[in-house]
């Protein structure tokens, strides 16, 4: 099945299973996700973005790019002293991920050609071994980079639970269970539902 028709499958399965999700798709249009490449890079990147706005991460990763020469890979970073790393914005917190991850990617434990072939559980606990990288970071990396249309719904991320708590009139606090209670229907396609769920908001998703 080619990408066009694998999408409009799942469009009409969303469309057909949840009214609001068919109103939403009516009026944000087509699926148009910007995805990332499934390698250390986009992983990088994703650590360096937690817990800062979409512009400061830009400006952030931006810095990096130019220190590693456009280079970004795992000796070259290990190469930059702590001092070039924080001159970029990183903070000593992170600079201890980014040396973790890039360790582990030239030694091997963590192995990027293997992930397309594992299971979402699988990748979950292959890249949580890395430090700084939890749950959410590691769900947006099977969503972003290895492109994968149904990854369990991340209640963790604070725009999804927005989203959701506007258009189905959700009392506050959203509690996870009543989440994935609202998320159900959506599968095989939970990841495109949350696309859609994040454009309603109008922000940038991870990893564009």
């Amino acid at each position: 099945m080619g990408r066009n028709s694998g999408m409009k499958k799942a469009l009409a399965h969303l469309r057909s299973v949840d009214p609001v999700m068919r109103e939403l798709i009516d009026r944000v249009g087509p699926y148009r996700m910007r995805y990332g490449p499934a390698g250390y890079a986009s992983l990088l990147r994703a650590i360096m973005a937690q817990q800062l706005s979409t512009k400061a991460a830009a400006t952030i990763h931006g810095r990096l790019v130019e220190a590693c020469g456009g280079k970004v890979e795992p000796a070259v970073v290990l190469s930059l002293g702590d001092e070039r790393l924080r001159a970029a914005g990183i903070s000593s917190q992170k600079i201890r991920y980014v040396r973790d991850l890039s360790e582990k990617t030239l030694s091997g434990a963590l192995d990027f050609g293997r992930l397309a072939s594992m299971s979402d559980q699988e990748v979950l606990t292959h890249l949580t071994a890395v430090k700084g990288v939890g749950v959410w970071t590691a769900q947006m990396f099977m969503i972003f980079a290895l492109r994968r249309l149904d990854v369990y719904f991340p209640v963790a991320d604070l725009g999804l639970r927005n989203a959701m708590q506007g258009l189905y009139k959700l009392p506050a606090p959203v509690k996870a269970e009543r989440m994935l209670k609202v998320a159900a229907p959506w599968r095989p396609y939970s990841s495109v539902a949350c696309w859609y769920l994040w454009r309603s908001l109008d922000g940038p998703a991870m990893l564009e």
